[in-house]
């Protein structure tokens, strides 16, 4: 993760205080820590390794790295087998002789890739849209590559989300903190780590990038995508109460920065209404998704994750209602089948998002049987 602890006795540093190392930058809580660890935790003989590596984020990182790449690999490795990389079109990679990944929705014999040439296709559009000064759009549609397919235009997921994060995370780290593509390198890693399941490390980076923002002054609006990425951290560590309270903040503020229509508002009621659910706050859940759905439809078609995750926490809500009539039951499973064909459709059967609304589909199915047998 990004170096908020004392490598010596892990306690928590934040961004700034503490003291380092002053020839790598490895950090501690203070002279005891460092000195402690120079004499029986290695130090004294990776010290130099550290710094020739360009300092102790840049040697975490690269070590990080690494190690992801292996366990994408790993995962992937059966859908993989006797296929090629369709950059360099060879199945071990001329240098690192690593694997390969595809955690995309791309089919058949599409999408398979290394990690490493996914990472270097993505640095050199991202330098070359700086060089040339392209436009914001342009500039944002080869920085998806960090996170997305070029093929199936679908996000990556699990362990080669987390692997490409931490290749952004590594490119980027030291650039000033007032550049923008470091900020949001770091965002990219905090979503890999999640996607990965690794909730801990991804809270910290993202308690990291909620605290550097407010220190450099940075945009309402990145704040803001800061402080739902700390909610989504706190939902998937069950602090129920602290998610809510924020992607509450999150929601309204997205109202009055985007309005209705924007994608931000979308994906924050979404947010919002997980939330809701988890706390058994049904009602209310239900009523952010009856105004978003119509939203999302309009503004991003049928098929748009977003919508898909509109419609799966609203049939939730429904069959989740302690007493909903059988009608309500209905409602739910009606509209998880659609759902579940046009996930499947779009983002194939093996993506996370997928594999929940077939989870939902039978335990919406489940519960409508039992209510018809209770009427009988």
């Amino acid at each position: 993760m990004i170096l908020t602890q004392c490598t010596a006795c892990a306690a928590p540093l934040g961004l700034a205080s503490g003291k380092k190392c002053s020839r790598c930058s490895t950090r501690y809580c203070g002279p005891a820590c460092q000195a402690q660890h120079w004499k029986e935790g290695g130090h004294d003989k990776l010290c130099k390794k550290i710094k020739r590596s360009g300092g102790a984020e840049q040697y975490h990182a690269d070590k990080e790295y690494a190690e992801s790449v292996v366990v994408a690999v790993k995962k992937c490795a059966v859908d993989t087998k006797d296929q090629t990389c369709y950059i360099c079109t060879d199945a071990l990679h001329w240098k690192t002789k690593e694997g390969l990944v595809r955690g995309c929705s791309c089919r058949g014999t599409a999408g398979f890739a290394h990690v490493s040439c996914l990472a270097e296709q993505a640095k050199i559009l991202c330098a070359e849209a700086e060089e040339n000064n392209l436009d914001l759009k342009m500039k944002n549609g080869r920085w998806a590559r960090w996170y997305s397919c070029s093929l199936c235009e679908q996000a990556y997921h699990g362990t080669v989300k987390c692997a490409l994060g931490w290749a952004c995370w590594k490119m980027y780290l030291g650039r000033p903190e007032t550049n923008q593509t470091r900020y949001l390198a770091m965002g990219v890693l905090g979503n890999g780590l999640a996607a990965a399941q690794r909730h801990v490390d991804a809270l910290a980076v993202r308690e990291a990038e909620l605290s550097m923002k407010r220190r450099i002054g940075a945009p309402a609006t990145s704040i803001l995508k800061a402080l739902s990425n700390l909610a989504g951290m706190y939902h998937a560590l069950e602090r129920k109460e602290d998610a809510l309270r924020t992607i509450r903040d999150v929601y309204s503020g997205s109202l009055e920065i985007y309005g209705e229509d924007g994608h931000e508002t979308i994906q924050s009621a979404n947010n919002y209404a997980t939330s809701l659910l988890h706390l058994k706050q049904l009602e209310e859940a239900k009523s952010v998704l009856r105004k978003t759905i119509p939203v999302a439809q309009r503004v991003l078609g049928e098929c748009h994750i977003s919508t898909l995750t509109s419609r799966l926490q609203y049939a939730r809500a429904l069959y989740w209602t302690t007493g909903a009539t059988l009608d309500g039951f209905r409602e739910a499973v009606t509209m998880l089948e659609e759902t579940e064909r046009t996930a499947r459709r779009v983002l194939g059967h093996t993506h996370p998002l997928s594999e929940v609304i077939e989870k939902s589909l039978g335990e919406s199915r489940a519960v409508l049987s039992a209510a018809a047998r209770r009427k009988t």
